[in-house]
């Protein structure tokens, strides 16, 4: 049975990485811990006048590399050791990606769903304030995650500016087109995830139109994953959100389940029916003979209690820590590639960074040009990530972090510790 939060599990893997790379335990010691975290509280009157306190954090992981960065995030099950968690991933992430930012990550214990959109708005501009004091354009930069959208930056962003008395575009990132975001911003995530996967593909020797997919999560990056394989040619055969699973064995309309999506109460799949399709056991979709599984839900979803029975060839993390430590020793041990997270869905991050510098320039480039240079960023990583990986004998991930570890230990080291 496992054990222990999810940021016990975030040092595992920054444990074994140490190991192969031979770290100074120095720089391991300080690699190990955040450099800081702010827990707030958050007083929200609620719209019948009575007043409800939410607990909000920010993690400040490294800022070895550059200004921290990462999203913020609002769910019922959000913890500290869980934001703490994502920050250090979010290093890594900015770093396999060789992005010049360090890791933070933000997040408020709340089910949105069950506030109106006006009590969202207030707690998000309350949590702002309180966050105010270590965040910043050279600083920390926020960006959108579960349950927070470009909306949700506006806000932040409008509220930052009202404080400074000047319009501070560069302040978040997943911004509106219209408040200075980038094109192609909403889909980055998902399209990494698409171009890690066809890459992956390439190195198995499979074509697109022989490859069968199951995507676990509907939201933005398990959505335009699903879509953008399926146009590049895949036959995506099973999708789950909280509604339910759905299946279909010769491909599901991806298009019209997006649109059904996007109309529907609650933004779920919830009633949704086509020809073909049925549904199935949330549970069943780990277990189908696939050849790539796409977890893009939450963490710890592939587990030592369905990884035996996982068929797909790879597992292509398009969420955060969504496959345990121990669960991925027993895929790779039946040969199977697992792509982390931290290279399969950093996509987001990388066009985070552009629509910083164009913010910053307040010059903006066309879609055409944001999607050419993040296919680039993304495709040159993951040859780095698949030839260390081969050279140094290791799976994936150890390769990836090998790289990321190496990178802001090297920035670490180079800087020295102040004083």
């Amino acid at each position: 049975m496992e054990h222990g939060g999810v940021f016990e599990m975030a040092l595992e893997q920054l444990g074994s990485t140490a190991k192969l790379l031979k770290m100074d335990p120095n720089t391991l010691r300080v690699l190990g811990c955040t450099e800081r975290e702010l827990t707030v509280h958050l007083p929200v009157v609620m719209d019948d006048g009575h007043i409800e306190v939410f607990e909000g954090h920010r993690v400040q992981h490294s800022s070895a590399r550059g200004p921290c960065k990462g999203g913020i995030r609002y769910h019922q099950d959000v913890t500290l050791d869980e934001v703490k968690a994502l920050s250090m991933w979010m290093t890594w992430k900015c770093a396999v990606v060789n992005i010049p930012y360090g890791g933070a990550k933000g997040g408020i214990k709340v089910d949105p769903s069950k506030l109106s959109f006006e009590e969202v708005r207030r707690l998000t501009r309350r949590y702002t304030v309180a966050i105010m004091p270590i965040i910043g354009p050279h600083r920390d930069i926020p960006a959108p995650d579960v349950n927070t959208n470009a909306e949700t930056m506006g806000w932040i962003m409008d509220t930052v500016s009202m404080y400074q008395g000047s319009t501070v575009l560069d302040i978040v990132t997943g911004k509106s087109i219209e408040l200075g975001g980038s094109l192609g911003r909403r889909e980055a995530t998902g399209r990494g995830v698409m171009f890690v996967t066809l890459e992956l593909l390439n190195r198995m020797n499979l074509t697109p139109a022989k490859t069968r997919i199951a995507v676990q999560g509907f939201g933005n990056v398990g959505s335009v994953s699903a879509d953008l394989l399926k146009k590049a040619g895949c036959n995506i055969q099973a999708i789950s959100d909280i509604s339910g699973a759905y299946y279909c064995e010769k491909g599901l309309p991806i298009s019209d389940m997006i649109a059904y999506c996007s109309t529907g109460r609650g933004k779920t799949l919830e009633g949704f029916s086509a020809p073909g399709v049925s549904k199935i056991d949330p549970k069943e979709l780990f277990e189908l003979d696939v050849d790539i599984l796409v977890p893009a839900a939450l963490e710890k979803q592939i587990n030592v209690e369905n990884a035996e029975k996982i068929k797909a060839k790879a597992v292509v993390e398009g969420a955060n820590g969504p496959t345990t430590p121990e669960a991925e020793r027993l895929l790779i041990k039946k040969g199977k590639y697992v792509v982390p997270d931290i290279l399969a869905n950093a996509g987001g991050v990388v066009v985070s960074y552009f629509e910083w510098v164009q913010s910053i320039q307040s010059f903006f480039w066309d879609e055409d040009g944001v999607n050419a240079n993040l296919k680039k960023v993304i495709v040159s990583s993951f040859d780095a990530v698949w030839d260390t990986a081969q050279r140094e004998k290791q799976d994936l991930r150890h390769a990836a972090m090998m790289i990321a570890v190496s990178r802001v230990a090297k920035a670490l080291e180079i800087r020295g510790i102040f004083p």
